[in-house]
C-alpha cells in the first residue's frame, strides 16, 4: 500500500508507478466506448466520460508522483532500481501518452505537448532500463511478465499515439520495436512460467501477458490503412489465445487477496475488444466481427468489478495510506 512521508507536513500519500495502470484500463475502455459510438450509436457521454476520468487520475497521479520524488526521493530511487517495480515506472509515459489521447478533442495543443512528452520518456526510459537487462546477472525470481512493459508495451502505445497525432510512419517504427521484442522476450518469460510458480503478489502481472498481442493489435492498426490485413488477423488471434488461458487460470489467479495490482490486468482487457472494434470499424466481418460485441461486453464487466473494488478500498481509507 501506499506510504505516507515521515514528518510531511501534508501527509500526501507517496504512490507506486503501478498505479499509472488505471488510467491505461479506463482510457482504453474510454477509446472502446468512441468506438462502439461511432459503430453502434452508443451514448457518446460514456466514452467522453471515461476518457476524461482517465485524465483526471493521470493528472492526480502525476502530481502525487513528483510529490514522491520531493518528499521521499531514496524510495522513489529504489522503486526506480528494483529488479520488478522498475519495469513499471514506464507506466508513466505511457499514461501520458493514454492521456493525451483522451484529451485530444478537447484540448489539441496540450495534448500535443503531453504526446510528445510522453513518446520522447517512454524511449529514453526503455532504453535505460533495458540496458540494464542486457547487462545479465538477472536473477529467475525477477523474470516476470513486467519485463514486457516497456519495450513492448511502451513501443506499441508509442505507435498508437503517433497513428493518433498524425505520425504513422514514425509509429511504424514503434510498432516494429515493440513486435520484435514480444517476439524474444515471450520465449524468455514462457520459460520463467514453465520452470519457476510465479508467487501470489506477482500474479496480476500476468496482465501484461495478455496485453501484449491485444495492444499489438491496435498499434498495427492505428499505424496502417485499408482493410486489416492477415497478419494483424493472426496476432489478434493469439491475443484471443492469451485471454483464454487467463479465464482458465482465474482462480489461480485469485490466490492473492484484491489489491490495486488488478488494474494491471486492465490493459489488456481493455485493450481486447478495442482491436475487434476498430477490426470492424475498418470493414472486417466473420469471427472478430462476431465476436465484438461480447468481448466488449465481458471488458466492461472486468474492468467495472475492478474499479468498484478499488473505489470501495478507496471509500475504506485503503487504498491511498
Amino acid at each position: 500500500m501506499p506510504e505516507t512521508a515521515p514528518g510531511s507536513r501534508f501527509r500526501l500519500p507517496l504512490i507506486p508507478a503501478t498505479f499509472f495502470g488505471m488510467v491505461l484500463g479506463l482510457g482504453g475502455l474510454g477509446n472502446g466506448w468512441r468506438s462502439a459510438t461511432h459503430l453502434w450509436g452508443a451514448p457518446a457521454v460514456i466514452g467522453e466520460a471515461l476518457s476524461l476520468i482517465a485524465a483526471a487520475i493521470w493528472l492526480l497521479w502525476l502530481l502525487l508522483y513528483a510529490w514522491k520524488w520531493a518528499a521521499a526521493r531514496k524510495e522513489a530511487i529504489a522503486e526506480l532500481h528494483h529488479p520488478v517495480q522498475a519495469f513499471f515506472v514506464v507506466l508513466v509515459p505511457i499514461a501520458t501518452m493514454i492521456a493525451s489521447m483522451a484529451v485530444l478533442p478537447y484540448l489539441p495543443n496540450v495534448a500535443t505537448a503531453m504526446f510528445t512528452l510522453g513518446v520522447a520518456s517512454q524511449m529514453a526510459f526503455t532504453v535505460w532500463v533495458m540496458g540494464t537487462v542486457w547487462q545479465g546477472g538477472r536473477h529467475v525470481d525477477a523474470t516476470t511478465p513486467t519485463l514486457y512493459t516497456p519495450a513492448v508495451g511502451g513501443s506499441f502505445v508509442s505507435a498508437i499515439a503517433c497513428g493518433t497525432f498524425g505520425y504513422a510512419e514514425a509509429g511504424l517504427l514503434f510498432f516494429g520495436a515493440g513486435f520484435l521484442s514480444l517476439v524474444v522476450l515471450e520465449s524468455i518469460v514462457l520459460h520463467r512460467l514453465l520452470t519457476h510458480t510465479l508467487p501470489p503478489n506477482l500474479r496480476p502481472t500476468m496482465g501484461l501477458h495478455l496485453a501484449t498481442p491485444a495492444v499489438g493489435s491496435v498499434a498495427y492498426l492505428a499505424v496502417t490503412s485499408g482493410p486489416p490485413d492477415r497478419f494483424v488477423q493472426m496476432l489478434f488471434g493469439y491475443a484471443l489465445l492469451q485471454a483464454l488461458v487467463m479465464l482458465r487460470l482465474v482462480p489461480w489467479l485469485r490466490e492473492q487477496p484484491f489489491t490495486p495490482a488488478a488494474w494491471a490486468y486492465t490493459f489488456g482487457v481493455s485493450a481486447l475488444p478495442l482491436a475487434a472494434l476498430r477490426f470492424v470499424e475498418r470493414g472486417q466481418s466473420g469471427p472478430i466481427a462476431t465476436l465484438s460485441g461480447l468481448i466488449f461486453l465481458i471488458a466492461n464487466l472486468i474492468i467495472g468489478w475492478i474499479a468498484l473494488r478499488t473505489l470501495l478500498l478507496a471509500l475504506t481509507g485503503k487504498l491511498l495510506r
